[in-house]
């Protein structure tokens, strides 16, 4: 003999697996969330300086032009790992040094490339950009974006 589902059985099925499967994306969204804050980022070595280098990048709509971890314009090159390519993400110093070079060259004045603008920054601005840079390069971005190059 057959047995036949009625509308309370229907319901109830419809209601607990509605429950359940709102459950699980409860429990997903806390576990990425607790992940990305514990694994993903460095918030605990965040400096003052650090906080007015990523101001200098908002100020100067800097992401209108490239891109930090994947997010941005795609115009100018990728800056996650700009230290590292430069070889100076252990050196302050020669970060600001390099950074600085960069930023006074600009516009380089190369015929047909795309020209950085001169922004004419102050050194207390470029080192707080390269501070920013530094920290951002210690990022664990799982190698998002990849970008080996320049």
């Amino acid at each position: 003999m057959r047995e036949v589902m009625t509308k309370t059985m229907a319901r109830n099925i419809f209601y607990g697996g509605s429950l359940f499967f709102v459950a699980i994306f409860v429990i997903l969204a806390f576990n990425s969330h607790l992940y990305i804050l514990n694994s993903s980022t460095n918030a605990d070595t965040l400096t003052e300086d650090v906080v007015r280098g990523k101001r200098v990048w908002e100020d100067h709509a800097c992401i209108n032009c490239h891109t930090l971890l994947g997010e941005g314009a795609y115009f100018a090159p990728e800056l996650v790992n700009v230290m590292t390519r430069w070889g100076v993400q252990d050196d302050p110093e020669a970060a600001f040094e390099v950074l600085q070079g960069w930023m006074q060259a600009q516009p380089s004045g190369i015929e047909g490339r795309r020209q950085m603008p001169q922004f004419n920054l102050t050194d207390d601005e470029i080192r707080d950009l390269s501070a920013f840079f530094l920290w951002i390069n210690t990022i664990d971005s799982q190698s998002w974006p990849p970008n080996d190059a320049g």
